[in-house]
């Protein structure tokens, strides 16, 4: 019964964040959207694929520096702490951001990810370059076109 109870929750929330991707348009809090109102707004939508295949394709090979490649040394994940801590305490970074790969190894940091502009390209590598233990910096970042 609980696994039962579990499921339909799930599917629920699951069902919810799926309506709110595709909906577009706002809502106030007190309106509620039904199901044959989402129905309707989805006929004939066109969806991208959330598929990250093309973006992904470079770490197949094995030869990119990703996170699994991460060392446990604890002079590495002390870097990585700061650099991640000081892109994250700046408010003027986007979401993506804030959210970028960062791997340290021998203290030479690769940042990897999305960004929205040059300039947060740019501030990120500075951010990194400040802290302490940072021999050498990879920026690998990509500005996101879309």
């Amino acid at each position: 019964m609980r696994t039962s109870i579990k499921l339909v929750g799930l599917t629920l929330v699951l069902g919810s964040a799926t309506v709110m991707a595709a909906n577009s348009t706002t809502h106030s809090s007190s309106s509620s959207v039904t199901s044959s109102a989402v129905s309707s707004d989805m006929k004939g939508a066109v969806t991208k694929n959330a598929d990250n295949t093309d973006l992904n394709a470079r770490d197949k090979s094995g030869d990119t520096l990703t996170p699994q490649k991460q060392t446990n040394s604890e002079s590495d994940l002390k870097v990585l702490a700061a650099v991640r801590s000081a892109i994250v305490d700046d408010e003027n970074l986007s979401m993506s951001a804030h959210n970028i790969k960062i791997v340290v190894v021998n203290g030479a940091v690769t940042l990897r990810g999305p960004v929205k502009t040059s300039n947060e390209k740019i501030r990120i590598e500075e951010l990194a370059r400040n802290v302490a233990g940072v021999v050498s910096i990879d920026n690998r970042l990509d500005i996101d076109t879309k």
